[in-house]
């Protein structure tokens, strides 16, 4: 029994060799790195009061040689937009470590940052030799080419940071270049392969439909809008895109309920703000449209379209001072827009100020080159001032603007416009000219098919925004359907027949189907009654 008891005893491990593990200590760390862990844990928590704390208390230990302290801090100073901080604390980073590859990016980040954009490629280069295989190198270096305006070298530095790996800020910024450069159809496959390779992403998909809605294919438009919808209904730009579609078709009261669900995101944004006044003024609630829309200005006082359509709903209610007002201050953000000229030229004439309207229509007849909206009014103004062989010449060159309109495109002009230059031509003794006689018997028809159709013809295009492209930046749509502005001075329908002087009657609004020119029946009863008086 004694034998059987003593084997377990001696089958146990010696116990010689752990007293041994314990008595050895944990390597201590070099004074260097020892708290870049907490320094670390600190900064991804956000606590940045106590890293700034520890990573000063580690540099006074290390006698400012820790590079990971120092790159924690410059990161530190550029979230807290101490940009020029952050750069010489990246240079210092560079100095203690050349072949490091981060720290020069970071380097050429904060450069530009600080909008030093040559020198920010100088040094994104040196960081391509340290590693050439970075697509992040190759997509900063495409752009900063692309702030510098040098759209080749950005488009190849872009192309070159997609073959080493397909990223959608890339295929962005490539196709904002292409954008840029005014090349539509580039930009839209560019988009089209980044759907394909991230269909979920909602702002990918909002920029693609306003693409398609900026080429008028509302279809695909939206679609794309409404699967960026379907991924996030919060996405405000797909809904501010909806709603100017629906807008532009003349929903109004559609478009304002899906512009009250943006309101609720982005109560702040001109766009919207503009876009809900532009439906106001849809439904001829001025009051309400002036409102918003000078919200919008307060908002975005440079937007020169807000300032457009603010002109625009002055002249239609017979305030032509205020219209002046916004529509000069359209024109110093625009100067190269003709019909802003015009519009001002309208509101000059309603103000009395012949001579300063006639230098407004010479400035708008010379910028735009399409638009016969501009010729007609600056014919009935010279006219009603008694130069007839200037409005001649003005009318010659409306009718060759039409012609050239009527070949290249299926354009329906506005029945008022139709009938004021049918006066015209009356007045000027050129007969009924053969550009507006199949246009007079068509609006005539359509005048009697839909009675409303003045309203709708004017309302319509002013209410449809081109509320999308650039950043969102909307405006009254113009320069797609040709319509006399409410309003409008000179170019107002007019109360009297075709051989008086054109002047406008004062506080006249009503429409060319409205008014009553006597025929010529009845002015050959009033001469017969006037000859049996002087017989008498």
């Amino acid at each position: 029994m004694a034998e059987l008891q003593a084997e377990p005893v001696s089958s146990l491990p010696v116990a010689t060799e752990p007293p041994k593990s314990r008595s050895q200590k944990v390597p201590e760390l070099p004074i260097l790195e020892r708290k870049n862990w907490l320094i670390y844990l600190l900064y991804v928590r956000k606590d940045y009061d106590a890293c700034k704390a520890l990573i000063k208390e580690q540099l006074q230990e290390s006698h400012g040689m820790c590079e990971y302290a120092v790159y924690v801090q410059a990161l530190i100073f550029r979230l807290e937009g101490k940009i020029q901080e952050s750069l010489e604390l990246f240079q210092t980073c560079s100095i203690l470590n050349p072949r490091s590859a981060d720290n020069l990016k970071q380097v050429a980040r904060s450069l530009f940052l600080l909008g030093k954009h040559k020198a920010a490629i100088e040094v994104y280069n040196e960081a391509a030799k340290l590693n050439e295989k970075d697509w992040e190198i190759s997509h900063n270096l495409g752009v900063c080419y692309m702030y510098l305006k040098h759209f080749n070298k950005a488009q190849d530095q872009l192309n070159s940071a997609l073959e080493l790996n397909r990223h959608d800020l890339t295929y962005m910024m490539l196709g904002k270049i292409h954008l840029l450069e005014g090349e539509m159809d580039k930009a839209l496959e560019v988009y089209k392969r980044a759907v394909e390779f991230s269909p979920e992403n909602t702002e990918l998909l909002t920029t693609l439909g306003l693409l398609y809605l900026q080429l008028e294919d509302y279809q695909k438009a939206f679609e794309h809008l409404g699967n960026a919808l379907t991924y996030d209904p919060t996405n405000y730009k797909a809904t501010l895109a909806a709603g100017s579609m629906m807008q532009a078709h003349g929903d109004f009261d559609v478009a304002l309920s899906k512009y009250r669900v943006v309101a609720g995101a982005a109560p702040e944004s001109p766009p919207l703000w503009n876009n809900i006044g532009m439906c106001f003024f849809g439904k001829k609630k001025y009051v309400a449209a002036i409102s918003c829309l000078k919200r919008a200005n307060y908002l975005a006082p440079f937007d020169w379209k807000i300032l457009y359509n603010l002109g625009l709903v002055h002249l239609t209610m017979q305030q032509y001072a205020s219209a002046f007002h916004f529509l000069s201050a359209a024109i110093n953000f625009q100067p190269k827009m003709g019909e802003l000229y015009m519009l001002l030229a309208v509101a000059l004439t309603n103000l009395e100020d012949i001579e300063n309207a006639k230098r407004s229509y010479e400035q708008a007849v010379a910028l735009d080159k399409c638009n016969p909206l501009v010729n007609l009014n600056y014919a009935v103004l010279l006219y009603n001032q008694g130069d007839r062989k200037g409005a001649l010449c003005q009318y010659q060159e409306m009718e060759k603007k039409v012609n050239v309109l009527k070949e290249s495109s299926t354009l329906d002009f506005d029945p008022e416009m139709v009938d004021v230059a049918q006066k015209m031509g009356a007045a000027l003794q050129v007969g009924e000219s053969l550009v507006w006689t199949k246009l007079a018997k068509e609006s005539k028809s359509k005048q009697r098919a839909a009675p409303s159709g003045k309203s709708s013809s004017i309302q319509q295009p002013l209410g449809s925004n081109q509320a999308l492209g650039q950043a969102m930046s909307s405006a009254a749509g113009y320069g797609k359907t040709m319509q006399l502005p409410p309003g409008a001075g000179a170019s107002a329908p007019l109360a009297k027949p075709p051989s008086l002087p054109l002047e406008p009657e004062p506080g006249s609004e009503t429409g060319p189907e409205e008014t009553t020119a006597p025929t010529e029946a009845e002015e050959r009863r009033k001469e017969k009654r006037k000859s049996r008086q002087a017989a008498d």
